[in-house]
């Protein structure tokens, strides 16, 4: 942060966030307030993050929730259309701020999606899900969906992917989970839930102690459905389209409904949708 960052954020700024977060007003209500008003936008964000996290923890703590913890996070403000990694550019289709939800364009080519679906192919089994009851995993009636997971790095591939992905997020290769690729036939779906593991289920504690928390999620469409199949953000009314090479990510800095990341897979209509899926944690993932 530079010295006239600094400056601008002023104590009478921060109380000001503050008193909008508490009267209800969305961050992103709040910062195209601060944008309309004159502050530019680089500095704007800096004192909403900023501030916002000093109330929310303050909040959490007067009200028994969990405290806000540090996610992965891409680096928007200098490329607002589009950004590079390793040479590769990614755009930018789509960001909001409230709940993190951000939709990268091209972040894989279509050879390299073609050659992870038929990597994956010959290992699909029926989706399983965690059981946090029990810390087990057993296939759930709300995911009908095949699948099957790689190991880190387990191949080219998939190493070439993990590192842009780590790169792109601004998070530790080392806290991501290995790369979950599901298929769904027509008629398939994944009926909306929490990506968090539910602190007070009495599993949580033994899936914990391989990284924590997982804290954000990038879902890659590995190809386009010919119809159906949106990635659905219920409590935003939010729907991502399915698009061969795109991928939306999310975060949540706490285990709880408050984050609004309640996410699902639509049924897929017509045809069939690859997706490869990236879960990251709060420490390092073995």
């Amino acid at each position: 942060m530079n010295s006239t960052t600094k400056q601008n954020i002023t104590p009478e700024l921060r109380q000001w966030i503050v008193d909008q977060a508490k009267a209800g007003r969305s961050p992103d209500d709040v910062l195209k307030s601060m944008i309309d008003s004159g502050w530019t936008e680089d500095v704007a964000i800096d004192a909403l993050e900023n501030t916002l996290q000093g109330f929310l923890k303050d909040h959490a703590k007067a009200n028994g929730l969990p405290v806000p913890v540090p996610v992965p996070e891409p680096d928007l403000l200098d490329a607002p259309g589009s950004v590079v990694v390793d040479g590769h550019e990614i755009k930018i289709v789509m960001a909001m701020r409230n709940p993190r939800v951000v939709v990268f364009g091209g972040l894989m080519t279509e050879a390299e999606c073609d050659e992870l679906v038929a990597l994956a192919r010959q290992r699909l089994a029926r989706s399983e899900t965690v059981v946090t009851t029990t810390g087990a995993s057993e296939v759930n009636v709300a995911r009908t969906s095949e699948g099957m997971f790689f190991g880190r790095a387990e191949n080219p591939i998939c190493a070439r992917v993990e590192e842009r992905i780590a790169k792109l997020l601004n998070w530790p290769l080392d806290n991501g989970e290995g790369l979950q690729i599901l298929r769904y036939q027509p008629g398939a779906e994944y009926k909306p839930h929490y990506d968090y593991f539910d602190p007070a289920q009495p599993g949580t504690p033994t899936i914990l102690k391989r990284g924590g928390q997982r804290v954000g999620t990038l879902v890659v469409y590995l190809n386009s459905p010919k119809r159906g199949g949106a990635t659905t953000f219920p409590d935003v009314h939010l729907e991502v389209s399915p698009v061969k090479g795109n991928a939306v990510f999310f975060s949540y800095d706490r285990p709880h409904p408050m984050t609004r990341t309640l996410h699902g897979g639509a049924p897929v209509l017509e045809g069939e949708k690859w997706v490869a899926t990236k879960w990251m944690r709060e420490g390092k993932f073995e």
